[in-house]
């Protein structure tokens, strides 16, 4: 056989032919349907927050002793069937000390605030629930999402049943309130829901080939440490929702100082010495200042170097989350300094939805940055 030399020509017809470009995109699905429904969900989840602070401060969270997922969402249609829920809730300490003498027309005034706490909650089910089954039935839903979108159903199921896990506490003896603890249990799982939902809907908001793209220009460093600030700032909520859950934040009005000191006297007055770091409203309120603090001068280093980022929107994405942390130390201030009125606390609340939501935006765009930049950016 002839040896074929090594630089032979190859014609034109002989040449081969490259394979064809394989797109890197898949299939789309629903994208912009799903990321309705769970813009939706967000809106509902965010009621929700609000509805159930509302709950606590108008002190209705015990006025229903029972836990019917079904059956409850049918409320009282009878004199006997409003007599039959009073009569129960004049069982509990929460009446015989805080509301002993309450007329059945203020016990319905809390009963509708509790039911429609729950109902509220049904609902969420129901949106998750159908909207999943129309997505997955139809074969909508892009690859890799299913399990992501029932595992926010999954969590919301379990915040029902922790929901009453909470409630339960406050039904025993001695009590008038539901634990801090389980409160706060039930507040973060309620913010890590918000947080994924928010999350999924940025994702959604852009292709898979577009988020490829978008990851080359990935800065890592301002990704680790949004993803740090992201993390404190929950923990400033839990402990918000610990001060919540004693009604800390109406005990110490003054500021900076607390009874004109800077720690809290009788800090440790409770046995044994851990029931402080829960119970002891001045100590409590301390702990969630402090870190309040912390955390602000945190976000300031995280801003720092966002705003040294070399794309137009991630720079944006950083001021507006400084923005609103600045807001929210002032209003936090501003409620204690008042004694925690109810519009003060849900408005300080509804806020740190916002900023957790713009701590989460800002930590996408350091992942999948766009927009103009500026070069190798600034320094």
């Amino acid at each position: 056989m002839a040896k074929r030399p090594i630089f032979e020509e190859v014609s034109e017809g002989a040449r081969p032919t490259a394979p064809a470009p394989v797109s890197i995109e898949r299939p789309s699905g629903a994208r912009r349907a799903i990321r309705a429904w769970l813009y939706l969900l967000f809106a509902l989840v965010v009621t929700m927050i609000a509805v159930g602070g509302l709950t606590r401060l108008t002190g209705s969270g015990l006025s229903i002793t029972d836990w019917r997922p079904v059956t409850g969402a049918i409320p009282p249609l009878s004199a006997e069937d409003w007599a039959r829920e009073f009569d129960a809730y004049r069982q509990i300490d929460q009446y015989q000390l805080v509301n002993r003498g309450m007329t059945l027309g203020e016990f319905q005034f809390i009963y509708w605030w509790e039911w429609g706490h729950r109902q509220l909650g049904r609902f969420i089910g129901l949106v998750w629930g159908l909207g999943f089954l129309w997505f997955w039935l139809r074969g909508r839903i892009p690859p890799g999402w299913t399990g992501r979108l029932l595992g926010l159903g999954a969590l919301g199921g379990a915040q029902g049943a922790i929901g009453w896990w909470m409630v339960s506490s406050g039904l025993g003896e001695g009590m008038v309130a539901v634990a801090s603890y389980r409160l706060a249990v039930h507040l973060g799982l309620a913010f890590i829901i918000l947080g994924l939902i928010a999350w999924y809907a940025l994702l959604l908001g852009r292709s898979e080939a577009a988020l490829l793209q978008a990851r080359r220009g990935r800065e890592a460093k301002l990704f680790s440490m949004s993803t740090g600030l992201m993390h404190f700032a929950f923990l400033q909520i839990i402990l918000g929702a610990l001060v919540a859950g004693i009604d800390a934040g109406r005990g110490y009005t003054d500021w900076p100082l607390m009874a004109g000191q800077i720690f809290p006297p009788a800090a440790f007055e409770l046995q044994p010495l851990w029931r402080n770091f829960f119970e002891n409203d001045g100590l409590v309120q301390f702990i969630h200042r402090t870190s309040g603090y912390l955390l602000a001068i945190f976000a300031l280093v995280v801003w720092a170097r966002g705003r040294r980022s070399s794309y137009s929107a991630t720079r944006a994405g950083f001021n507006l989350m400084l923005g609103a942390m600045a807001a929210q130390i002032v209003l936090g201030i501003v409620t204690v300094m008042h004694g925690a009125p109810w519009p003060l606390a849900i408005a300080h609340q509804l806020l740190a939805v916002v900023l957790f939501v713009l701590i989460i935006r800002a930590r996408f765009l350091a992942q999948y940055p766009h927009g103009a930049t500026i070069g190798k950016g600034r320094t």
